[in-house]
């Protein structure tokens, strides 16, 4: 971004609604409210408004909703580089090490609960792992080519039907998102896919080429280099937030909040 401005002007369609006719561009400006300086490689939110920062030396770091160190996870040398997070429960976080396929398990302190080796469930490729509404755990098996549901043991619960069956094409998951009661994967070159919890298919969303993918209320989301994007399953609308926020490494809509991640370290700008 270069030098991070005290406030970013976005062109947005009206938030609040997702009408299936035009609605006029408005122009709202972004008040930055907190810059936290730093190298990072990711950053995730819980629904407690605590940031989790991940350097690239696999050190996360907890900010509380102040913005203060509330923990820091320092265990970096056992399984090579954090993955991805799911911080979707902030009293359980998980830590997916996909060059081990393995699990850890943290509690709210980032301290080690359990450890959770796939292959041991026979599941030796997963790229996509994500948190339970029961407190177990999704799967996506990309040589088996299912969604699987396992335990704190590794015990294979349910799975879904196989996807060379469901559908012709083949799906190379980056994220699954429990939530309300479905469980939504995406695939940026084949869209968005909805299963119910005993791994059911639901419905397909064919909008592609979306990254930092989200699901809030009812909508999923995502974006580009150039829109934010609001997506309405059920209505099949879709509503686009034109941004000029460059050199953003990661973006996301909490709330009435827009974090940002670029080479300079997060800003964190109101509505």
């Amino acid at each position: 971004m270069g030098r991070i401005k005290t406030a970013l002007l976005i062109t947005v369609l009206l938030l609040s609604s997702l009408a299936t006719f035009a609605v006029p561009d408005t122009a709202i400006q972004l008040k930055l409210i907190k810059t936290i300086p730093g190298n990072y490689a990711d950053f995730y939110v819980d629904n407690l408004n605590n940031i989790y920062l991940l350097n690239h030396n696999n050190q996360v770091k907890k900010l509380d909703d102040k913005y203060d160190s509330a923990a820091v996870f320092n265990d970096v040398r056992r399984y090579g580089d954090i993955y991805l997070l799911d911080v979707s429960n902030p009293l359980k976080v998980i830590a997916y090490y996909k060059d081990f396929n393995t699990i850890l398990v943290l509690d709210r302190f980032l301290n080690t609960r359990n450890t959770i080796d796939l292959r041991k469930s026979g599941i030796l490729q997963a790229k996509a792992v994500a948190q339970s509404y029961d407190n177990n755990y999704w799967v996506f098996d990309e040589l088996d080519n299912k969604i699987k549901k396992i335990d704190d043991n590794g015990n294979v619960l349910l799975e879904s039907a196989d996807f060379r069956i469901l559908f012709s094409e083949q799906y190379d998951p980056v994220q699954l998102i429990d939530k309300d009661g479905l469980l939504y994967l995406y695939d940026p070159k084949n869209g968005w896919l909805v299963f119910d919890y005993y791994g059911a298919f639901k419905q397909r969303i064919q909008v592609t080429g979306w990254k930092d993918v989200q699901v809030t209320g009812k909508n999923v989301q995502g974006r580009d280099n150039i829109f934010l994007y609001f997506a309405n399953p059920k209505a099949l609308d879709i509503q686009q937030v034109k941004t000029n926020i460059a050199g953003a490494i990661k973006l996301q809509k909490t709330g009435d909040k827009i974090i940002v991640l670029t080479k300079e370290g997060l800003s964190i700008y109101s509505l």
